[in-house]
């Protein structure tokens, strides 16, 4: 099992409109994309200074789902529609759950 964590910070005067449409638009994609097993996204709660301002963490049964996810048209309009309009940074890691 393939588990991938995507961690985004806004760009400086994001509006708070569109920040929630991200979070819209992520809610759809489990049911857009069956390769998704578990998926899971939200703000950060603020509990410590520096933290990024958004993470995604979604499971997938292994690498090959998770490839046809990444590349899947659905994400890939997720992304340049709504996120990448309001997006300061990102950092990412995929890691085995399995070992």
């Amino acid at each position: 099992m393939i588990r991938h964590c995507v961690m985004l910070t806004w760009a400086d005067g994001a509006p708070d409109d569109l920040k929630a449409k991200v979070a819209e638009e992520l809610a759809t994609l489990p049911g857009l994309i069956p390769e998704i097993q578990n998926y899971q996204h939200g703000p950060d709660a603020g509990l410590s200074e520096g933290n990024h301002d958004y993470c995604v963490v979604a499971d997938f049964a292994d690498e090959d789902a998770y490839r046809t996810y990444a590349a899947h048209a659905d994400h890939q309009r997720v992304i340049a529609d709504h996120i990448r309009p309001i997006l300061g940074g990102r950092t990412a890691v995929q890691y085995r759950l399995d070992g």
